[in-house]
């Protein structure tokens, strides 16, 4: 499985402490050239809003940076969640992209608001938007292939571009979706990992071909930080779970190492470090084991990673020690040597 496996990255875009949001779109240029000279399959951005410390609150933007300063690595939202945008709007976006960068587009759908609630409503969201997402679904696709379901209406650009559609999820209903439009599955296990299991087995038992797939396939999340050692693989990774639980449960506010592990310690705390669940932590080595004994608990494809390190430099040596590892095409031969 190793030499065969399929890895990919998703970039929260992070806005580390005494950064911005500029450094963050630098450093996610930077991400993707690593992972395009690595041979990792694709590099995806999520939609996120009202988060300080996310830059990722217009995917289709920082794909066209991103695409404008790579050449062959495919990149997409992972993904947009469409019951904020009318599907119009998406194709026409995304179809732009595909124009731009023929071949190299990517996009995944996701039903969820992608913030709180008050933000919800600031984007003009009712709280029954995601009520027609199988439907919105169906019509982005219709936009996108070309077959508008709605007479009259086209996206230009956008038809006939077929983008690739991905569902995601982190529970059956996605699992179900996706199965039944025959689209890919990409489950949110980084961050969600308690229905893995039971939706992965839903989709692929109930997966119908379609035009776009044949056969299922599904891409599964997982949190890494390699390293070069496991000591220093596990102090990334405290920090970055210490980052993570003062995000959640302490909006706004600053709390140094000793705050951030009582809350970590909370009930609440406990709750966001089960959360990272799947987490592959350590040497190159030790990751890509990890990795490969996922991907099989998974009965995945590809597997989806979030490289939590603290650094930008260090985000960068997590993704090149993998990728050396595990032998991706194009990766440095000396990652193999800590396997």
């Amino acid at each position: 499985m190793i030499g065969d496996m399929r890895l990919s990255i998703l970039d929260l875009a992070p806005i580390r402490p005494g950064e911005s949001p500029a450094d963050s779109f630098a450093a996610s240029v930077d991400l993707a050239r690593q992972a395009e000279r690595c041979g990792y399959v694709r590099v995806w951005y999520a939609e996120h809003h009202n988060m300080a410390t996310i830059a990722s609150s217009a995917p289709s933007v920082l794909v066209a940076h991103v695409a404008a300063h790579t050449t062959t690595i495919r990149l997409g939202a992972g993904g947009v969640m469409l019951p904020n945008h009318a599907p119009l709007t998406i194709a026409e976006q995304f179809g732009t992209l595909e124009c731009l960068h023929p071949g190299r587009i990517d996009l995944g759908l996701g039903r969820a608001p992608g913030s709180d609630r008050v933000t919800m409503r600031a984007l003009r969201r009712s709280p029954t938007s995601a009520d027609t997402f199988p439907d919105d679904v169906l019509e982005l696709q219709g936009y996108l292939m070309g077959e508008s379901r709605i007479p009259g209406v086209g996206a230009t650009p956008g038809a006939a571009t077929n983008v690739p559609l991905y569902i995601l999820g982190s529970s059956t209903f996605g699992a179900r979706l996706a199965a039944t439009l025959g689209l890919p599955y990409a489950f949110a296990s980084h961050f969600a990992p308690d229905l893995l299991e039971q939706a992965i087995a839903l989709y692929r038992s109930a997966f119908r071909p379609s035009r776009q797939l044949s056969q299922p396939y599904v891409i599964a999340g997982c949190n890494v930080v390699a390293a070069e050692t496991d000591s220093d693989a596990k102090e990334q990774f405290d920090e970055a779970r210490r980052r993570r639980v003062v995000s959640i449960l302490a909006r706004g506010e600053t709390h140094n190492d000793e705050a951030a592990d009582a809350l970590l310690a909370s009930p609440a705390g406990q709750r966001v470090q089960q959360m990272l669940a799947y987490s592959a932590v350590g040497t190159a080595g030790a990751v890509a084991d990890y990795l490969e004994a996922f991907a099989t608990h998974a009965h995945a494809d590809e597997i989806i990673t979030v490289h939590h390190s603290p650094t930008a430099a260090q985000r960068l040596r997590s993704v090149e020690l993998l990728a050396g590892a595990v032998g991706l095409a194009g990766a440095a031969v000396g990652g193999k040597g800590e396997r």
